[in-house]
């Protein structure tokens, strides 16, 4: 069957079970756009600038689990994808971005909107192809989704010159590819698994780590199996939330800069350290000289032997597919006769009990004002939990993730490598498409909406019915907060000093404005736009200026050296 490269590229699409395409159209994408048209099996969102399609594309992949696809036109089409790209790479999510590029015999011309899209995007994909023939185009697009989705996942964009998308091929998917130079492992190393299992068995002062990787690898059940049957603590980084149900007695909280002064410190003073799926990043360790100690044995379990002791020198290395390695170390688990010491576990456990006593995310509910810390607890309560929640970047991303108690994986979206402001929205978008059912909810800022707001336009015209929770303090609350730590309180540029009217703005993209002001109509107005079902509601809180996010640990300090609360400024 002779098929053009648009067409060719539109039935790949069909072919890997391709729901939605999130983009924007130009020039060099327009017969990919023309083959699109005339077919009903992909349907297009159009979103209203490429960074939105691209978060949009992120946001499905991570509440689907599958790939999200994004389409956008040469030149500043894809360096506005530029920044949702780099966001997906940081988190390892997995995407295919399509973007169109100038005719072949014109690249390198600085023809009319051409950018060296292989170049540019190098630093921050996976993988990505320049499509020089059209007989290539099919394979290509397989290889793409293969390697977007298996071992670490990540994005992969294709990029198609205009004349190869015009241009006639017999059109062949192909079942399956082999690329010589990629083989990811699944299986771990048995004698390594055996060895962890060991060691587990020996500690005294135990603790499970779990990152996004148990997430992304589908090992959620592992991990809450496992975790429960040895009796350990547990916690979650960022990207971890929801891969062990916080509502547990057995998990400590949120690890990490803004992370539980529990976690942190059983972190800190653990004999055994089992790490899954995660990367020992700055935000969560601190300063890797403070967290090192002679005394600490880690088993550290990753798709990706790259982040294996990249950061902390670890003692188990375990490298394969999560889902995989736990299945065999619960076996090997359940096969031994040696249990974890009990009176030890106890003990650990009653020095857990003390550090929990702090109540570290106290805050005044007193206040006449609207505290941040009440706006995301009555979200959590009005929505009994069950919310997926997207959010943007800065406090409203951490009092969210301190006070929404996940308790599956996939309802918790947000940049955390990147920190990128103006993902919430439409990566709300793309989570809803995907689960047109499921309550949706947005937290975010003042200046972060503000990145992406002209999506409320894509959710008009799509009837997405996203719940928007401005936590609005007029500030740039996270830079206001550091400046008043870490600068002697100079408010450089962080005063947010001309902003709109959210509640006309809202309305006036056709949907509901509310403004809320008082403590008590917090919860009556979070209940009276939920209950409406078929509407995108924008709720502007009005919140507390000074209002700090606490703990703290400061940029270069250890886990142990946590600022408390306003008393330790």
């Amino acid at each position: 069957m002779q098929l053009s490269g648009a067409e060719i590229t539109i039935r790949c699409l069909e072919a890997e079970g391709v729901e939605y395409v999130f983009g924007y159209p130009g020039g060099a994408v327009l017969h990919i756009y023309d083959a699109l048209f005339t077919q009903d099996k992909v349907r297009h969102i159009l979103v209203r600038h490429e960074q939105a399609a691209l978060h949009a594309a992120d946001a499905y992949a991570r509440a689907t689990g599958r790939p999200g696809v994004a389409l956008v036109t040469s030149g500043p089409g894809v360096t506005n994808a530029v920044t949702g790209i780099a966001t997906a790479y940081m988190d390892s999510i997995p995407m295919v971005i399509i973007s169109g590029q100038v005719p072949t015999p014109a690249i390198g011309l600085d023809a009319f909107q051409e950018v060296d899209t292989v170049g540019i995007t190098r630093p921050c994909v996976k993988h990505n192809f320049l499509v020089k023939q059209v007989e290539d185009l099919a394979t290509t697009m397989k290889k793409a989704f293969h390697v977007a989705s298996t071992g670490r996942p990540g994005p992969v964009l294709v990029d198609i010159p205009k004349d190869v998308s015009q241009h006639m091929a017999e059109f062949l998917y192909p079942d399956s590819v082999s690329m010589r130079s990629y083989s990811p492992a699944l299986r771990g190393d048995p004698a390594a698994i055996q060895a962890a299992v060991d060691m587990l068995l020996e500690a005294r002062r135990p603790m499970v780590y779990v990152g996004g990787g148990a997430i992304l690898g589908n090992a959620s059940g592992q991990v809450t199996q496992l975790v429960k049957d040895l009796g350990f603590p547990c916690t979650n980084t960022l990207m971890g939330l929801g891969a062990y149900p916080a509502t547990d007695p057995q998990f400590v909280g949120m690890l990490g800069m803004h992370g539980t002064y529990e976690a942190n410190l059983a972190m800190q003073h653990c004999d055994v350290l089992l790490a899954i799926g995660a990367r020992f990043d700055d935000r969560v360790i601190g300063n890797p000289r403070h967290f090192y100690s002679e005394g600490r044995r880690i088993i550290h379990v990753d798709i990706d032997p790259s982040s294996i002791s990249k950061r902390v020198r670890v003692d188990v290395p375990i490298v394969g597919d999560l889902s995989h390695v736990l299945r065999e170390m619960q076996t090997l688990l359940d096969a031994s006769k040696k249990r974890p010491d009990d009176a030890a576990l106890k003990e650990w456990w009653k020095q857990i009990g003390e550090w929990r006593g702090r109540n570290c995310l106290a805050y005044d509910r007193s206040s006449a004002i609207i505290k941040p810390q009440f706006v995301v607890e009555k979200l959590y309560e009005v929505t009994r939990g069950d919310a997926i929640v997207t959010s943007d970047v800065g406090q409203h991303q951490m009092w969210a993730a301190q006070y929404i108690n996940l308790t599956s994986p996939r309802r918790w979206l947000n940049s955390g490598g990147l920190g990128t402001m103006g993902f919430g929205l439409p990566a709300a978008m793309g989570a809803q498409l995907a689960f047109p059912d499921e309550t949706v909810a947005c937290v975010t800022g003042e200046a972060s909406i503000q990145m992406c707001i002209q999506e409320l336009s894509t959710c008009k015209q799509y009837h997405l019915p996203v719940k928007v929770i401005n936590l609005n303090n007029r500030y740039l609350g996270m830079v206001r907060q550091w400046q008043q730590i870490l600068h002697g309180n100079r408010y450089s540029e962080s005063y947010m000093d001309a902003l709109p009217d959210f509640v006309k703005l809202a309305e006036s993209y056709g949907h509901v404005g509310v403004r809320v002001e008082n403590p008590a109509d917090v919860e009556p107005a979070m209940r009276e736009a939920f209950a409406l079902k078929d509407r995108v509601v924008f709720m502007d809180f009005m919140t507390d200026q000074t209002e700090n996010v606490f703990p703290m640990v400061k940029a270069g300090q250890g886990l142990t050296e946590m600022l408390m609360g306003a008393e330790d400024l």
